[in-house]
């Protein structure tokens, strides 16, 4: 489809992983669900990611304001700077001697430094400023730009509806809870997030470790690698 449009949208997670940039890289418009419920409880990777830290997969957190009622992400409030100091000693302990490591480590650093006390617009501004840095043509709009009421899939149509979407990119797990029929019914071609294999050398691992968060991808093969992968695996969805 020459003319197709294809949208993914997705929570802002914390320093993602590089299958979260894939998905970006693959989308022509990317769309960041900002207004929905901020997960307290189980996997919240908005406010949590892992990194190689002694060969294991381990997770950093970033401490965030607790209401008594429900909130949003875009509502959320990051308690306080403290974990920055910890999560930049980790990386420099753990991540020192990747090949890449003294190259991207103060991009990296400058970052993770970024003042505001939003989680949010925090995760967009690593997500959408390391974008740029892999030269990913992509455009970012946030969902709660659009303030709507509706939920579910009927909210992720009416989102690609209003950026003009063809195609829906889901997540690689969609199938298990998308409605199919309703993408059709309103002319939206679905399709899924399917990443191939992107396998290195990672310090005192004795097998790849899936799901880091991309800095440990940047330290490890840098980013023209990096760049090379997104760009020839285009349009491949």
């Amino acid at each position: 489809m020459d003319n197709s449009i294809v949208v993914g949208i997705h929570q802002p997670n914390f320093m993602p992983w590089l299958g979260y940039f894939y998905k970006i890289a693959q989308s022509d418009i990317f769309i960041f669900l900002d207004d929905v419920q901020f997960i307290k409880t189980g996997s919240n990777y908005t406010n949590r990611v892992a990194i190689n830290i002694q060969g294991e997969s381990s997770n950093i957190t970033i401490p965030i304001k607790r209401g008594s009622g429900t909130q949003n992400i875009n509502e959320t409030e990051i308690l306080n700077e403290k974990w920055k100091k910890k999560l930049i000693g980790s990386i420099q302990a753990n991540y020192a001697k990747t090949p890449y490591f003294k190259e991207h480590k103060d991009y990296i650093f400058e970052l993770i430094n970024y003042k505001t006390d939003n989680l949010a617009d925090y995760n967009i501004h690593f997500i959408t400023s390391l974008s740029k840095e892999l030269e990913l043509n992509t455009s970012f709009e946030k969902s709660s730009k659009f303030n709507l009421s509706s939920s579910s899939t009927e909210r992720l149509i009416e989102l690609i509806q209003l950026v003009d979407g063809t195609v829906y990119l889901s997540g690689a797990g969609g199938d298990n809870y998308q409605e199919q029929n309703l993408y059709q019914q309103n002319n939206i071609a679905l399709t899924y997030n399917n990443m191939p294999e992107f396998a290195y050398t990672q310090p005192k691992s004795e097998k790849f470790i899936k799901g880091l968060s991309i800095i440990d991808a940047l330290f490890n093969v840098g980013i023209e690698d990096l760049k090379y992968f997104f760009s020839t695996k285009k349009g491949t969805v």
